[in-house]
């Protein structure tokens, strides 16, 4: 029972938080999504508003620059879970506290994320903070941790983000959506980050002419995420 939790709690509502971020950020930084749109016309998987047959294979999306620098800030800002549990291996000492041997300990992901020296402007979503100008994740090996750190790091990152930039995608690619809301709902951070009541979203289809795709009923423009 414990195993099956955990596994619905690991593999579903984590990447369901990332998943939401990553559609509210778009929303709330359109430049971002069409520059996101333009690497996919330059690399040849968006042409006159279609996705080409054929070329969303897995090298294609791993060579999409941009595209892994969006999805490693919403991580950032909005890493899904706080932290996670390591035991003591051998006793230590931190900040003039002695940590003994054994102790349950819990480390801060965000925490660590908006403390690190190596982001500038913490609280701004610049994924261009990611891109070989600057890098600054890979200054240190413990700054930037959204699947955790050491041997025990998350399994499932790396489809974790490959279904991520799926999405991306998607959204760049086969619609048009926007707020349903006067205003963007508050975040809260238990169990894992989330709007709270939901994000509403109106999403519309798009046809090969970016032209809107009309529909019968209001009900299949809305959409809760």
């Amino acid at each position: 029972q414990d195993g099956t939790l955990e596994l619905i709690f690991a593999a579903y509502a984590t990447t369901a938080s990332a998943s939401t971020s990553l559609i509210m950020q778009l929303l709330k930084h359109p430049r971002v999504l069409e520059k996101l749109r333009e690497e996919l016309r330059s690399k040849g998987i968006l042409h006159n508003g279609c996705i080409c047959e054929g070329s969303l294979r897995l090298d294609n999306i791993n060579g999409l620059q941009y595209l892994d620098c969006v999805i490693k800030e919403v991580l950032r800002l909005f890493t899904p879970i706080s932290g996670g549990y390591r035991t003591v291996l051998q006793t230590f000492e931190l900040d003039g506290f002695q940590i003994p041997k054994g102790w349950s300990v819990m480390y801060s992901i965000r925490d660590t994320h908006d403390t690190a020296p190596v982001f500038k402007d913490v609280d701004v979503f610049d994924p261009d903070r990611f891109g070989q100008g600057r890098s600054e994740d890979k200054d240190g090996r413990f700054h930037y941790l959204p699947f955790g750190g050491g041997v025990r790091t998350c399994l499932g990152k790396h489809l974790a983000k490959l279904f991520l930039k799926a999405l991306a995608i998607e959204l760049a690619s086969t619609s048009r959506f926007e707020l349903a809301t006067r205003t963007f709902p508050k975040i809260t951070l238990v169990p894992v980050v989330h709007p709270v009541d939901g994000l509403k979203v109106k999403f519309f289809g798009l046809d090969s002419n970016q032209n809107e795709i009309l529909t019968g009923t209001d009900a299949m423009l809305g959409a809760t995420v």
